[in-house]
């Protein structure tokens, strides 16, 4: 992905990593918004293609906070993995 800004171009590199789903909190807020029909059908289409697109996190301390993908995280916790594909993002706490 390549952003400019004022005139000048920077690039910006989303780097997809192996995140530990025992390390990624949920704030409560988002998980109000949970759809279990959403969570199975996510869950159908990675037996069969894998993830397709990461989730994305922040860093707060020890953990990461989930920014977006709260249902192909649920997916992947469904399906019994460990782990999941993610990316760290600079986000707001709030």
């Amino acid at each position: 992905m390549v952003s400019a800004r004022a005139g000048n171009t920077s690039e910006m590199l989303m780097v997809t990593r192996t995140l530990k789903i025992e390390d990624i909190y949920v704030p409560a807020k988002k998980r109000r918004g949970l759809d279990p029909t959403t969570v199975n059908e996510i869950a159908e289409s990675m037996i069969e293609e894998g993830q397709r697109t990461p989730i994305l996190v922040r860093r707060d301390d020890e953990r990461f906070v989930l920014v977006e993908g709260l249902h192909r995280l649920e997916a992947c916790k469904a399906l019994g993995e460990d782990t999941i594909q993610g990316c760290e993002v600079q986000a707001r706490k709030y």
